[in-house]
């Protein structure tokens, strides 16, 4: 089966495992990419904007840790 082009912001935070208060905060602040779609204006992630996100907090975290920071909690 493919992967929907589009996620609801319930799927990415069950990707992200975070809250959907807190992927609505990614999308509101524009940290990550929505888009309000159909007639009832549903928001929606497209999949190519969560996996650039992604590689984001990776690069962060790359860079965090090449500055010293080690904490993992």
């Amino acid at each position: 089966m493919a992967t929907p082009r589009f996620l609801t912001l319930t799927d990415v935070a069950e990707v992200l495992n975070v809250s959907l208060s807190q992927v609505k905060a990614l999308v509101r602040s524009g940290d990550l990419l929505g888009v309000k779609l159909g007639g009832r204006g549903v928001w929606r992630v497209e999949d190519s904007e969560l996996e650039a996100y992604i590689q984001r907090m990776y690069a962060q975290t790359r860079e965090s840790i090449r500055q010293g920071a080690t904490d993992l909690d």
